[in-house]
Formats: structure tokens, C-alpha cells, sequence
């Protein structure tokens, strides 16, 4: 299945939730480039088949999501020995298809009052991840347009919540010390390429970052993502080399992946 098909059965299925669930994760980097001011590359974007959606536990969620995934074509497998489990909701091929996974903020020490991992919860009907840093991707998040102009083969346009870019690339920073190597570097990349969809909105990022992502992340943080971005591009390091070497359609040197990005940050943490 055309994985565009597939995202338009998922917008579909998602559509009276639309405003409390937020594209996160690579498909949400897909979906910005639906933005109207997005640059538009002339590559592909980076692959993923899973879909990642957040929603923020505050409150209740009413209706059953996943009695709308089913009725739309979807599956939910369930691994783990969580309490719930961990639920993966599938689209086509076990192996090789479309799925998506709903993630929620973890917050407090991850562990119940009975000793077991405070890992997973669940809301109208599905079973959530519960992500530590995952808070920061609910903060002001944008809402894009989808549509048939866009490839996307839906009836009508839909409007979608997606994590804010700058937030989305903040994240990165804030999960770096917990993601293997070979993820870092597909994370950097990711970054790279946001900072190329969106190269000519750093100063809006800049201000963003002061009115409205530091305050939420709060002092600590907010230092934290300064100074793991001073280190992660202060030169050409191991993982600056591997995320130049990830794209297959085009040629990246380090340095431009090294250069670019340490200058975006210092527009946007500057002051």
C-alpha cells in the first residue's frame, strides 16, 4: 500500500479526535513539508513506517479510537508484558506495512506505587506508550492542511495538528543520551533537514523559543538543549559523519551538516 493511502486512512479514521492528538515523530518531518512555508527539497524524506500520535493525559479522551482504526481497516497487535500492553494499530503486512502507536508523557519516576514500570496507560479504547520529553511535542503545535494537491487521497481536506518544528528538533536533543548511535545520527539528520525545510523562519524560531518552548521546558531544560546542541555541533564528530552518510539520493558532506547546523542553533538559542 502507497504509504500516502495509508496516511489518508489514518487521518480519516482520526478525524473527531483531531483536536487532541498530534503527529509526532518522522511522518509528522513528512508532514511538514505539506506546510505552506516549508522549502520544497528535491529529495525524498527520511523512511519510516510507524506513525507516532500524542495526546496529553490531563484529561479524559471520549469515544472508542480504536473501534474507529478497526472499523477503517487497521489491526492491533499487542507485545510486551506491560499492563496494558503495547499496542502497535496495523495497516497491510505485519512485516513491511503502515502502523501507527499512540504515545503520552511520562511524568514522575516511571515506576507505580507496586513496583511495576508506570510504562503504559490507556485512553478511549487504545493502549499508550508512556514517553519521558514527550510533553515538549504538545507545545503549540501547528495545524497543516492535507489534501489531494498534496498526494494524499482524501475526499476532502483535513487539517491535522503536527508538533512544531523547532520542538520537534529540540526533543532530539533532549531523548540524545537515551538513543543508540545509529539513532542519534538518523535524529541529527532529521534536524538538518528541518533546518532546511524551514531555514528562512530561524528568527520566528528564535523568538519561539523565548516566549513559549523555554518557559514550558522551565530553566533546567532549557540549559540542557543549549548545551547539548553546542556539543553535538561544535565540530565534525562520529555521528555528524553517520548522518551525512545516511541519504542514498543525495550527497551530504559533514561539514555542511556540521556548518548548518550550528549556525541555525545560534540564531535561535541566541540571547
Amino acid at each position: 500500500m502507497n504509504n500516502l493511502d495509508a496516511l489518508a486512512k489514518l487521518v480519516q479514521a482520526l478525524t473527531p479526535w483531531r483536536a487532541q492528538l498530534v503527529f509526532i515523530g518522522g511522518w509528522a518531518h513528512r508532514i511538514h513539508r505539506f506546510s505552506p512555508m516549508a522549502n520544497k527539497p528535491d529529495y525524498q524524506p527520511l523512511f519510516t513506517r510507524d506513525t507516532d500520535l500524542a495526546f496529553a493525559n490531563r484529561a479524559p479522551i471520549e469515544g472508542d479510537i480504536k473501534a474507529a482504526l478497526i472499523e477503517n481497516g487497521f489491526r492491533e497487535l499487542l507485545s510486551g508484558d506491560h499492563n496494558p500492553a503495547v499496542a502497535h494499530y496495523t495497516l497491510g503486512d505485519e512485516d513491511s506495512g503502515f502502523y501507527a502507536e499512540f504515545l503520552t508523557p511520562l511524568i514522575g519516576s516511571g515506576v507505580k506505587r507496586s513496583g511495576a514500570p508506570d510504562a503504559t496507560m490507556t485512553m478511549a479504547g487504545i493502549s499508550a506508550q508512556k514517553i519521558r520529553h514527550l510533553d515538549i511535542l504538545l507545545v503549540n503545535p501547528w495545524v497543516i492542511t492535507l489534501s489531494r494537491q498534496d498526494g494524499v487521497p482524501l475526499s476532502s481536506s483535513i487539517d491535522i495538528q503536527v508538533a512544531n518544528p523547532l520542538c520537534f528538533m529540540v526533543q532530539k536533543f533532549l531523548i540524545q543520551k537515551d538513543r543508540s548511535a545509529a539513532k542519534q545520527a538518523q535524529d541529527l539528520l532529521y534536524i538538518y533537514d528541518t533546518i532546511e525545510l524551514f531555514g528562512a523562519l530561524l528568527e520566528d524560531f528564535h523568538e519561539s523559543w523565548k516566549t513559549q518552548i523555554s518557559p514550558a521546558l522551565g530553566e533546567k531544560l532549557s540549559n540542557t538543549v543549549l548545551q547539548i546542541s553546542k556539543n553535538t555541533f561544535h565540530d565534525v564528530n562520529d555521528v555528524v559523519r553517520a548522518a551525512a552518510r545516511i541519504p542514498q539520493d543525495r550527497k551530504l558532506s559533514s561539514e555542511q551538516v556540521q556548518q548548518t547546523c550550528q549556525l541555525a542553533f545560534e540564531i535561535i538559542f541566541h540571547g
